[in-house]
């Protein structure tokens, strides 16, 4: 995988220096991954093939920005593509209504959708091996253990609000970091 993105890298610089052939490359790598973002979250074809488009277009001009110490090429354009439909989706005011059904949704997954999903799952674990000790380990207690904040505050032998405000740094921290690299939306009068 690194070697790849490597490679990649290599490609997308030829690329933004104008060579046709690494252009065409890259291409047809990303394109398949970049349209069923796209499709995923806009749920129409045209506008799909519209956004898929325009950020080929995008990475032509931006490309240079791309940092590999920050994730790889197939990460950093399936962030920009997601953030890239949702200014389209706030732009036409509409919601796209998806599937409640996970394990339906899981079957029927495309392989770029499940690309997407691990993508989203890599981030969501690296940004909680990012938070202080006291608010990764009560969030790892809370949902990998399913244990209540009464239950970690008795077995830690610390007073409940400080696990319930360790819970709330916590989530509030890993959101600022998953909203810094477009996995979510910031929420309003959210800092950046």
């Amino acid at each position: 995988m690194e070697r790849e993105n490597e490679e990649m890298t290599a490609v997308l610089r030829q690329m933004c220096a104008g060579s046709v052939e690494a252009f065409d490359r890259f291409y047809q790598r990303y394109a398949g991954l970049v349209y069923h973002i796209a499709l995923h979250h806009l749920g129409d074809r045209m506008e799909a093939e519209d956004a898929c488009h325009d950020l080929f277009l995008e990475v032509l001009r931006k490309g240079g920005r791309y940092d590999p110490q920050r994730g790889t090429v197939e990460g950093w354009l399936a962030v920009m593509a997601r953030s890239r439909c949702l200014d389209r989706l706030r732009r036409r005011q509409r919601i796209v209504l998806r599937p409640v059904d996970e394990r339906r949704q899981a079957a029927d997954a495309l392989p770029e959708e499940r690309v997407l999903r691990r993508l989203q799952r890599d981030a969501a674990v690296e940004a909680l091996r990012r938070l202080p000790g006291a608010q990764r380990q009560v969030l790892v207690a809370a949902y990998s253990e399913s244990r209540t904040q009464k239950e970690i505050a008795t077995a830690w032998k610390v007073p409940l609000g400080t696990v319930k405000s360790w819970m709330r740094y916590g989530i509030k921290n890993m959101r600022k970091q998953l909203s810094q690299h477009g996995w979510i939306e910031r929420e309003r009068g959210e800092e950046q």
